[in-house]
């Protein structure tokens, strides 16, 4: 009796951390005018930055990026329907809206209420689980993300060793569909470990390891050699049965615009090991993870491989290695010439510090246009949406935020924001918890208020 109490009671508790956990706010309209923003400092990241600048845009689309001083010959030449919307953004900057490339937004809530997270499918081998599918719209931990700039985001699924397939969402919309730019950008494996692994945690024999390994090994390839075969049945007959699971698999093995197989591998072994199994098969491989990327660069620039960092504020790997190695990666992937972005890789509440992960790499040698470019258009590039995102260009979408300076900087305010060329509220739950406890602060006036802004 005690038992079921206690039960029935923890899902109550769940059920009303669930049902609390919903933006009660407005999703944006629709632009409904052409807007220019004028006399900000243009960072369009696929050119140098423009001082005094202008980015004019209408029905979501980028017009025009260029001097201010243009503006005025634009609005006498063109033909607007109604009278366009003019920001005087002095002083202020324009960047692309942030891009956090590996994130479970809208798929998990609050970490101490499994009820709240959707984040793997049951099974180990789930290729046809699509992540944009779970996410929900109204979480709480978006507007909170987006308040700092993060306007995109891709979600991957967890779990097994094909967990599925991820994708890319905007961060406002009013249902999901609506809030997804891309429903599958790529297939995610999680590399087993190559050789035994001996820590004190670790009771099981060396044996037992490399069977459990060689068992994995031989799974992946059955996994692989069962989807070529039916991607070859169907190319040579379409009508032949369809298996969504096999189904789901069969744009990696594509001759033109293949989808990236996202693999999840960190150690050396683990890398050369993915990418000569990628190169075999035919298919276009991007680490996630890559701590050991730099050391195996030869062999990922000869087959084009790409790399996620799964963030910068992370120990060292090894007991010999620098205190600052996870710092510098960055750094080293671009010495040695090898595509890259930047995750945030904190837990998804935290996804807002997105910006400062790049900027540790940068504080550690990575160039400052090259920190916020794997913020941008670098997660753009990876995940297949960068002929609509990424930078500020003309035909490209009105993904942008208006800041008090460079992003990297901890100091920077995001003063607006659009998505799509829709104005984004930056309103969130924090904001409104700390306006409730300064208000109880100046009612009470025989307390003073904390320092905080």
């Amino acid at each position: 009796m005690r038992y079921t109490t206690l039960t029935l009671l923890a899902a109550s508790i769940a059920g009303v951390s669930v049902a609390n956990a919903q933006d009660l706010g407005l999703k944006a309209p629709a632009q409904d005018g052409p807007i220019a923003i004028l006399h900000a400092t243009v960072h369009p990241i696929e050119g140098p930055e423009i001082a005094d600048g202008v980015v004019w845009f209408s029905d979501g689309v980028i017009s025009h990026v260029g001097k201010a001083s243009e503006w005025e010959d634009i609005k006498s030449r063109a033909r607007f329907a109604k009278p366009p919307r003019e920001i005087d953004a002095s002083g202020l900057h324009v960047y692309p809206g942030l891009f956090g490339p590996l994130t479970q937004q809208g798929l998990n809530e609050i970490q101490a209420v499994p009820a709240t997270i959707d984040t793997s499918e049951v099974g180990a081998v789930t290729p046809e689980v699509r992540a944009t599918v779970a996410v929900n719209p109204d979480s709480t931990v978006i507007p909170v993300t987006r308040a700092n700039g993060v306007l995109l985001a891709g979600v991957f699924p967890e779990g097994g060793i094909i967990a599925g397939r991820c994708g890319v969402i905007r961060m406002d919309a009013w249902t999901r569909p609506e809030m997804t730019v891309r429903d599958d950008s790529g297939v995610v494996l999680r590399w087993p470990n190559m050789r035994p692994i001996n820590a004190w945690w670790n009771n099981r024999s060396d044996e037992e390891q490399q069977k459990e390994i060689k068992a994995n090994l031989d799974a992946i390839a059955k996994v692989f050699d069962t989807a070529k075969a039916y991607a070859d049945a169907k190319a040579a007959d379409a009508n032949a049965p369809t298996d969504l699971r096999w189904e789901a698999m069969k744009s990696l093995f594509a001759k033109d615009n293949a989808e990236p197989l996202f693999v999840f591998a960190d150690d050396m072994d683990q890398i050369n090991a993915a990418v000569t199994f990628c190169a075999d098969r035919g298919v276009r491989c991007v680490l996630v993870g890559g701590r050991d990327a730099d050391r195996c660069a030869p062999l990922l620039k000869e087959h084009n491989v790409s790399v996620l960092v799964r963030g910068t504020f992370v120990m060292p790997r090894r007991d010999d290695a620098p205190y600052d190695d996870g710092y510098t990666l960055p750094k080293r992937l671009f010495d040695a010439g090898i595509p890259f972005a930047i995750a945030g890789g904190d837990e998804t509440a935290h996804e807002r510090n997105l910006p400062y992960a790049a900027a540790m790499a940068a504080a550690h040698g990575l160039p400052q246009d090259a920190a916020i470019r794997a913020i941008t258009l670098g997660p753009a590039e990876l995940l297949g949406v960068a002929d609509h995102y990424g930078s500020l260009k003309d035909g490209k979408s009105a993904t942008l935020i208006i800041t008090t300076g460079n992003p990297l900087e901890i100091t920077t305010h995001v003063k607006q924001a659009f998505i799509d060329g829709r104005e984004i509220s930056l309103d969130n739950k924090q904001e409104e918890l700390a306006k409730k406890y300064r208000e109880r602060y100046r009612q009470t006036g025989d307390l003073k208020e904390p320092g905080v802004r």
